[in-house]
């Protein structure tokens, strides 16, 4: 290989790396665009964003949103990236006579077992999760699936 196809290459695999790591800002993006969604929907919710190892990167309360939904978002969030799946999946699994039946009772209560996380993806990598509280359980699901489609279009 010639040196300027090799810098190439190189340059390439950075800015495919640097895409795969969960940004402040990328988290402020995906955030305005739930938050609009919600407006249209006409409610207020808690919409949390975390890394891949479910830390944290950006949380955004809506006017009026309840107290009580920062929690339960941030744990949906972190429940989806430290599980890599959707909360309304891990629901299914975790009922009575299911192979995870008690898994909200381990991580120090912090596994959320309805819906409203969703696992973030670049080029099938777990970059991050979305959690959206403060709706019914519908609308959270809702809104968390549409920040997971919505988030290849900001990345």
């Amino acid at each position: 290989m010639n040196e300027q196809l090799i810098c190439q290459v190189v340059e390439q695999a950075v800015k495919e790396a640097g895409r795969a790591v969960m940004t402040l800002d990328t988290a402020k993006k995906l955030i305005e665009k739930v938050e609009g969604k919600a407006r249209e929907m006409g409610i207020a919710v808690i919409i949390a964003v975390a890394d891949k190892a479910a830390r944290p990167v950006a949380v955004h309360c809506m006017d009026d949103a309840y107290i009580a939904s920062f929690d339960i978002a941030l744990n949906k969030a972190y429940t989806s990236a430290g599980l890599k799946m959707s909360t309304a999946a891990l629901s299914k699994l975790s009922g009575p006579g299911q192979p995870l039946y008690g898994i909200q009772h381990t991580n120090e209560g912090k596994i959320v077992i309805f819906g409203g996380g969703e696992v973030l993806e670049v080029n099938g990598k777990t970059v991050g999760a979305l959690g959206v509280s403060g709706g019914t359980l519908e609308q959270d699901a809702f809104l968390a699936a549409y920040g997971r489609e919505v988030f290849g279009q900001i990345i």
